[in-house]
Order: structure tokens, then sequence, then C-alpha cells
């Protein structure tokens, strides 16, 4: 006989330890808790902490953004994480079996997670194939970007370099050769290519036998970059304008609090810093023992992820105050002959060098109105104002500062080895999300893991020769901008309605109880249910309506101005972006239909099933009380298709948790009953 109800709930909330047990062994599990936390930071722990967070805190406000960023990644950031680390511990399934397990008509937005994580690779790699190419290029002597070229037909500067500076001309004209918009498809740029060949095989090499060999490479690509920011930190404050630098950034300018779109680029920052949607989190967690304290880890790698945008902020600041402060001096050095000084006898005119930088403001803010228009001010936080983000930060101020250095090549190869560590660690869970889902969902897939991440990343080595044509740098700027962050953010609203609303907060948290055997606070709760949900729907109307009003735009090079312009996207291109974004939005739609469309078919042939059962219902007897008592327990537990309903416990129960209750205990119950 079955339990009775009691035991029926006690064989529900079992115990950690019983379904470690019952979990399945064939399963990969991390060697070690540090090995785990270290994927979980490496992966979070991005590109966009080192060239992302320190623009947006140069644009919003220095420690004002800072203040507001904190605010928003404890409200909306943890709560969440938490919530993906814990569905995926509990389930221990990839992003396509934890909502499927919710329910059958949420499958969807697992795959469009992984539709996203496949958009993320594309690009990503490119990026780390541009680091490549820049790595082999420091092991020069003076470095290549250090001085412009001489043009041999007229044995004169380039005039393209000349124009701009040799760090620019470099970037744009050797690394990319970079067409003038993004109409000009132009040819594939054999070496870029080349370098995203190299990149596909190091990711394919790294993860060929799953999380055990991408876990031995972490402890070198996740601990490495620290080890060079703390360098380049030591370094550069000993820097001329470093403190410059580090008081622009960190003066607090209180009043961008009442921007919204300040508000917006916080929320997408900490959306994006922490990796929530892209099901990475999820694939990382399910390898984890079901007891671990996925709490602690949601706080830690969120404290850690901060702290690292902090240092590296700090790092990227004493570095630009030192450019500026160099390019003022150079202002300070050309004009400075130019001086008139009458009443102010102190400053030789002949000997522009003597001349601070202090002494030439204060001159030019007393008789600047009355010099020509060649002569400028040279201020230092005119240069500082100019942010630089993204690629732009990377490639061409760094590498600046990188030609200032003494022993210059040692520091670009250790620039960009960091950044090729940094690059390939978030590729690795961006994979992670991708692989996982696909083979617990399809066992055929399960069973061939070697050939599916070689072929996974032959196709993305395929599709990626899309960003290694000449207008390939457009291409990259499109699927950053437009391709993950409204398909993120959806996946992200649907996996809070799907926790808060379909399947319940309050047993959510029971779960987690039984998991971790303490009950998280139940802020939790209100958090889940309002507060991050409405965060989430306002990030996601705030971001269509600016790309509504504000228009699609990107930044193209003009190879005759030698500068930057502002171009908007042709029609196709729009069409593209649109496909982009419905595409990755559209398996959960479309796995909801079909799942209601399933469920109309079997209660269909239930229906006609019970129908040919009603007339020989008087061939039954009445069922027995113990049996009715059996029964009820029994449907109080939905089947695997049954899609109506949501799971009644959101851990995986098997029917080794029923046990059969003793004849003794029986005699005693029918004794009592009077029965």
């Amino acid at each position: 006989y079955l339990a009775s109800k009691t035991d029926l709930y006690r064989a529900q909330t079992i115990t950690p330890d019983l379904r470690a047990e019952t979990s399945d062994e064939d399963r990969p599990a991390w060697d070690s808790k540090i090995q785990y936390v270290l994927a979980q930071v490496g992966f979070s722990v991005g590109l966009g902490n080192v060239w992302r967070f320190p623009y947006l805190c140069h644009q919003n406000g220095g420690g004002a953004f800072m203040l507001l960023y904190v605010f928003l990644l404890l409200i909306v950031g943890v709560p969440l994480f938490f919530m993906e680390l814990a569905a995926g511990q509990s389930i221990r399934q990839g992003s396509i079996g934890v909502w499927k397990h919710i329910s059958p008509k949420l499958a969807g937005i697992g795959y469009s997670s992984c539709m996203v994580c496949f958009y993320v690779a594309l690009y990503y790699n490119v990026i780390i194939a541009w680091s490549l190419f820049y790595m082999g290029n420091s092991f020069q002597y003076p470095l290549p970007w250090e001085q412009c070229p001489i043009d041999v037909t007229t044995n004169d500067t380039v005039k393209e370099c000349a124009s701009s500076s040799p760090t620019s001309y470099f970037w744009f004209r050797k690394a990319l050769n970079i067409t003038n918009s993004i109409q000009e498809s132009g040819e594939f740029n054999p070496i870029m290519t080349g370098c995203l060949l190299a990149a596909w095989a190091i990711v394919s090499l790294a993860m060929i036998k799953g999380i055990k060999s991408s876990a031995k490479v972490m402890y070198f690509s996740s601990v490495f970059p620290y080890v060079v920011l703390f360098i380049f930190l030591i370094r550069g404050l000993m820097l001329d304008g470093a403190m410059d630098g580090i008081t622009y950034m960190f003066y607090p300018k209180l009043e961008i609090w009442g921007n919204v779109q300040v508000w917006r680029q916080a929320a997408t920052q900490v959306f994006f810093a922490l990796g929530l949607g892209y099901g990475s989190v999820i694939a990382y967690s399910s390898y984890n023992p079901v007891n671990n304290n996925c709490h602690r880890d949601a706080l830690m790698v969120s404290c850690i992820n901060f702290m690292t945008s902090v240092l590296a902020s700090l790092v990227v600041f004493v570095v630009l105050g030192f450019r500026a402060k160099n390019i003022a001096l150079r202002c300070v050095a050309e004009y400075g002959c130019h001086l008139v000084a009458p009443g102010w006898p102190w400053i030789n005119t002949t000997d522009p060098s003597s001349v601070s930088l202090d002494v030439y403001r204060e001159w030019y803010a007393h008789h600047g109105t009355m010099v020509g228009p060649n002569i400028t001010d040279c201020s230092l936080e005119k240069e500082m104002n100019k942010g630089v983000e993204g690629t732009g930060l990377a490639f061409i101020a760094f590498t600046e500062v990188m030609a200032l250095f003494p022993a210059s090549p040692f520091w670009s190869t250790l620039f960009f080895l960091m950044l090729l560590n940094l690059g390939l660690s978030t590729m690795f869970g961006t994979m992670q999300g991708i692989l996982t889902p696909l083979m617990d969902n399809f066992s055929l897939l399960g069973r061939h893991r070697t050939l599916l991440t070689v072929a996974s990343c032959a196709l993305g080595f395929l599709m990626g020769l899309l960003f290694t044509q000449r207008s390939g740098n457009y291409f990259v700027t499109m699927f950053d901008d437009y391709s993950a962050t409204l398909p993120l953010v959806i996946v992200v609203i649907f996996e809070t309605i799907s926790v808060a609303w379909v399947y319940g907060t309050d047993r959510f948290l029971d779960d987690i109880e039984v998991m971790l055997n303490w009950r998280p606070p139940v802020v939790y709760k209100y958090l889940w249910k309002y507060v991050c949900l409405l965060a989430m729907v306002s990030l996601l109307a705030a971001s269509l309506l600016r790309m509504v009003f504000k228009g699609p735009t990107y930044t193209a090079w003009n190879q005759s101005t030698a500068s930057e312009m502002t171009l908007e996207y042709p029609g196709w291109a729009l069409a593209m972006i649109v496909m982009l974004i419905v595409f990755a939005s559209l398996p959960v739609p479309i796995l909801y239909i079909h799942s209601m469309w399933k469920n109309r078919r079997l209660h269909d042939d239930h229906s006609e099933e019970a129908a040919s059962q009603e007339v020989h219902r008087e061939l039954y007897t009445k069922c027995s009380s113990t049996e009715q008592l059996d029964s009820n327990s029994h449907h109080q537990v939905p089947s695997e298709e049954d899609g109506n309903h949501p799971r009644i416990t959101f851990l995986p129960i098997g029917s080794e948790h029923y046990r059969l209750l003793p004849q003794q205990e029986e005699e005693d119950e029918e004794e009592d009953t009077g029965l």
C-alpha cells in the first residue's frame, strides 16, 4: 500500500542527502567548490567589466552611478541570480529542462536562451580573435601602432594616419581594413579570418571533454586577469596624471539620478554583468551537489563581480588620466611659444617646456579671447570628457598608452593576454549555456558530447565569417546592441513569471528550504513577484521606446576624413535587427501554443476513453476507503505530459521515495478507527 497523505507529503519534502543519492549518477560534477566559483566568476566577469562599466561611470556621474548600480544590484540582480542558481541546482538540468520541468508550456524559455547564447558566441569570439591579432603584433619593438607609416609613393606620412592618430590608423586600417559604411561589404580580411579560426579552435579544445576540461582551463583564465589588473594598477599609480583620472571618475554627480536613461543603463549593466537569462548560470549550477549553499554563492559572485568592475575602473581611469595629461602637455608644448605674456614675467615664452599646464590654463583664462583661433585651451578635463567605450577603449586608447610605457611590448602583451583570458572564460560559460541544455534534453546529443562540441564550434566559425569581412565590425556592433539585449530581457521576464506566478514563490522557497536546510528571507518572495518583474518590464519598455524614437544607429569610420561619424542603418539592416530579435523570442510562444494543442488532443483522447468505459461502470464494485485515499493522493501529482498545471514540487521525485507501511501499523489504525 502507498503511504497516507502525511507520508506522501514527507516523500515530497525529502532531505537533501536522499535527493543527492537518487540524482543522476552519470551527470558530470565539479571536482571542487573553488572550481565551480571560478567558473561562475569567469563567466560573469568579462570584457564588459573592463570597457563598459568604466565608460558608464565616466558618462553618468562617477560615484553617483556606482551607488545606483549597487542599489539595483541588490534589489534586482542578486534575487534573479539566486533564482537561476537555485533552479539549476535543484533540478540538475540545463535551461530547457529547468523551465520544462515547471511546465511543458514554458520549454520555449530555454530554447530562447540557447538562441541568444549562440548570437553572443558568434560575435564574442570575434573580439577574442582581435585580441589574438593584437597580442601577436605586440612582440615587436617599437610597437607597430606607435608611429604613422610612410607612404612610399609620396615619401610622406600616410594622410589617413596623420589626420587621426597612429593607434586609430592601425585599428581601422591595419587590423580591420574597414569600409566606410555597413553597405560596403568588401572582401574577407584573411588575417582576421585566421585569428577567428584559432579562437574557435581554442574554445573547442578547451570544452571538448565537457566541464572537466573547461574547468582546468578556468583556473588560469579566471585568475590571470586579476593578476594583470593589480599589476597595471600599481604601475599606473606611478604615472603622472593618475590621481587626476581617479578624482574625475569618483566625483559624484547626484543630479544624474533624475535621468531615466541613467537608470536604464545601470539596470542593463546589472543584467549583463551577472549573465542573467543566458542559461549559463543554470548550466553551471546544475553540476553542483544538491545541498550546495547557492544563496551564499549568489552573494559572493555578485560581490566579486562588482569589485572587479571597480578594480577595472581604477585601472582604466589611471591610464586615461595619464593619457589626458600627456595630450594636454603636448598641447602646451605646441602652443606655449605663442604666448604673449605682458604682466606674466615668470613665463618664459622662448622655452615652452618650462610652462606648466596650470600656468598655461591660467594665462588662457585671462587672454584666451585676445589670441587667434589657432591657439586652444589645453584642458585635461576636456580630454577626460572624451568618453571612450568598448573596442575604442581597448584597441585605441589603451594601445596608445602602452606605446608610452618603457618596455612597451611587455605591457602590451600582458594587456591583450588579459583580454584574451577574460573573453575565453566568458566564452566557455556562453557555450555551456548552449551545449548543456541540448545534451540534457536530447539523449542522442548527450551520448555524443565531443561531436556536438566540435560541430557547434565549426558552425560558429562558418557563421562568424560575417564578421571577418571588411564591414564586419559594424555587424559586431549590431549584434552587441540588439541581438542580445531585448531577447534576454524578454527571457528573464518569462523566467520570473514562471517562478513567481506560475509555480509560486512560497513553494519555490519551500523547495529551497528542503535543499539548503534553511529558509531564505521572505523578502525574496516580494522581490521576485513585484520588484524584479516590474524592473524587467520597465527596462524592456525603455529599451523599446529608445529604439523606436531614437532609431538604431552605428558609428562608422570615414577613410577620407579619418574620423568617426554616426550613421543610420539601411532598411535591410533594420530588417536584420528585427529578425534577430524575433527569432530569439519566437520559441516561447511557439512551444506554448504547441503544448496547448498537445494537451487538447490528450484531453480529447481521455474523454473518448472515459465515454467508452462508462457502459461498463456497473461491473465494478464500490472502492474501499483505503483505495479512495490512495486514488486521491495519487492524483495530486500531475503527469509529465500535463501542461495545464505547474509541477507540484520543483524537485524531481521518483517512486523510490514512497514506502510501504508495516502491516502492524495498518492493524493498529483499523483498531483505532473501529473498522
